[in-house]
């Protein structure tokens, strides 16, 4: 499905706009405090005309072999920032009582962000640091999340394929 950019577009989400629109897929989980599992996602970027920031929320839910849904399992949502020189920031929020301010960079279909700064209240599980990677591979939209969490170094917890939704 070909991807055309807004003509209300902020100039400067040019380098984002491949994001723009709806995504849904299944991806893979695994961390050595849990047992691996499969999951569906719905992922949505949207802009407001004028403005310098995409609005992104995603959702997922636990799936079954047959790719039927078990349960829900997480959300966020935050603002993709594009900075001068490639540079982006990200600000996520979960329900679960983590906020995250992320840095990376965009270059063409490919984007890698690292956490500045999370935050936790007191509820929230311990998680330190993250890494995520996101790429446009012939049209599909591919991202994987590594993470330090629950005492264990930086590894691979969350990868997944998603499709433009029409």
């Amino acid at each position: 499905m070909p991807f055309e950019i807004p003509q209300d577009l902020d100039p400067a989400l040019y380098p984002l706009s491949f994001l723009i629109g709806e995504w849904a897929g299944v991806g893979l989980g695994q961390y050595p405090t849990i047992e691996d599992f499969r999951f569906g996602q719905e992922v949505s970027f949207s802009y407001i005309p004028g403005k310098a920031f995409l609005d992104y929320e995603s959702k997922s839910w636990l799936i079954d072999e047959d790719g039927e849904k078990i349960r829900p399992l997480a959300r966020e949502h935050g603002y993709w920032r594009p900075q001068e020189d490639k540079q982006l920031e990200v600000v996520l929020a979960h329900p679960t009582g983590v906020v995250e301010i992320w840095v990376g960079q965009v270059d063409s279909g490919k984007i890698e962000l690292n956490t500045d700064a999370v935050a936790r209240t007191a509820s929230a599980k311990e998680y330190s640091a993250g890494n995520r990677l996101y790429g446009l591979v012939k049209g599909d939209l591919y991202w994987t999340f590594d993470m330090a969490a629950m005492g264990h170094g930086m590894q691979n917890h969350l990868a997944a394929q998603l499709k433009r939704v029409a």
